[in-house]
């Protein structure tokens, strides 16, 4: 749709990956140096132009803006701090009440303390290396997802009016640029697919406030089986769930699917002590937190709000390199009353698609940008687990996933 221009959408040109990568020695926390190979700030983890020594050097000094954003909330306790390091604790039994952890299995349970590679990679009886799952995996993985995605739109089924493009430093400016909708067609047969069916049928099931608990009556419950079940008979997560299997992720589908529901669905507390939150109302449904819009990155949920009169589009600063579906768009916009300064997401994608790369990539990179290709395309995802709660043998519920892109440069 775009070509890209230097360095400002390097992500997803794959531009800052090119040449000889440096280092961040004696550059951890600089300002974004636009004639750098790769970058040092805190920002360069959401945005995936690291240096790849950034997270051995810097990421104790500094952690990405929206695990900030997470941590903001954690319990204050005087008078106990439990070890965020690997320092010493190679092999070290699992104890729940640890944030992370340094056993053989915290990779595959995504709980691994930051410098767990760099302290415990070599250490004897780990064998995490060979189980690693590779970015050209990533890769390769990611492309076989976009082209088994046939329920996705085709170029007729949508027609978007994107009409104003903003500059990064203009989003927070909470100016409506767009005087007209951004979806001025949806085929709306699309959503009687049974995959879309189910989806649109959990978006009504959540209190987008965070602090009020959420409650699920027996008919929700049954809904987010049905739309598991679903997805799981296409193509797409076929796809997914045979990686893994491969990968000796998951024994059988039945826990592949035991473990989604989890991450997935299973409720954790934003605020109040409440289980007011989950991995699917944050990313798929969104949330209200603090005044301002958190998660929303889906655009069937966005279509659906903005028909209703509740999503008003206001620009976007983003706007991918695909000319088919899917595509991506990161937009501004305002829902009822709350504003988003940035949100991505994929427009025409199956839900099936997004929940599989989300999926993916938060079992492979949890907490770390996930380093995709599309049709040609790189695209990187970040994601990032609730770290406060914890569900079965310590693994982590997901707190947000979403596609990195140029506009938080």
């Amino acid at each position: 749709m775009r070509a890209c221009v230097p360095l400002t959408v390097a992500v997803l040109c794959g531009l800052a990956w090119a040449g000889n990568l440096e280092s961040c020695a004696s550059r951890c926390n600089e300002k974004f140096n636009r004639d750098a190979a790769c970058q040092c700030d805190r920002r360069c983890s959401r945005h995936g132009d690291c240096c790849e020594d950034y997270e051995h050097l810097c990421t104790a000094k500094e952690e990405p803006e929206e695990f900030l954003e997470l941590e903001e909330e954690a319990p204050d306790n005087s008078l106990y701090s439990a070890p965020s390091s690997c320092q010493g604790r190679c092999r070290e039994a699992f104890d729940k009440h640890h944030p992370c952890h340094c056993n053989d299995r915290c990779q595959e349970f995504g709980n691994c303390c930051k410098d767990f590679e760099s302290l415990c990679g070599d250490h004897e009886g780990f064998s995490h290396s060979s189980d690693a799952i590779t970015k050209e995996e990533l890769q390769s993985i990611s492309e076989k997802i976009y082209k088994a995605d046939t329920n996705k739109a085709q170029k007729e089924d949508i027609v978007l009016n994107s009409q104003n493009r903003i500059s990064p430093s203009e989003t927070g400016d909470q100016v409506d640029r767009c005087p007209e909708p951004l979806f001025t067609y949806v085929n709306e047969q699309l959503f009687s697919k049974p995959t879309y069916a189910a989806f649109i049928n959990l978006l009504n099931n959540y209190q987008r406030a965070t602090g009020h608990g959420e409650h699920f009556n027996a008919q929700q419950l049954a809904e987010q089986g049905v739309f598991l079940r679903e997805i799981m008979k296409t193509a797409v997560m076929k796809e997914l769930f045979s990686f893994l299997h491969h990968q000796n992720r998951y024994g059988s589908e039945q826990e592949f699917v035991d473990d989604l529901k989890n991450m997935w669905f299973g409720l954790y507390s934003r605020g109040n002590e409440e289980a007011d939150s989950s991995g699917f109302e944050h990313v798929f449904s969104g949330e209200i937190k603090k005044g301002k819009v958190t998660g929303f990155h889906n655009w069937i949920r966005f279509y659906l709000q903005e028909k209703e009169g509740l999503v008003d589009y206001y620009s976007h600063n983003y706007d991918g390199p695909w000319d088919s579906y899917p595509d991506v768009l990161a937009m501004q916009f305002n829902w009822d009353g709350y504003y988003k300064e940035v949100g991505s997401a994929f427009i025409g994608s199956s839900p099936e698609f997004e929940f599989a790369l989300y999926s993916l990539c938060f079992i492979a990179r949890p907490g770390k940008v996930c380093q995709l290709s599309l049709g040609g395309y790189p695209l990187a995802i970040q994601t990032y687990p609730w770290d406060k709660t914890t569900y079965g043998n310590g693994k982590k519920y997901i707190a947000t996933a979403y596609v990195v892109s140029s506009t938080q440069q």
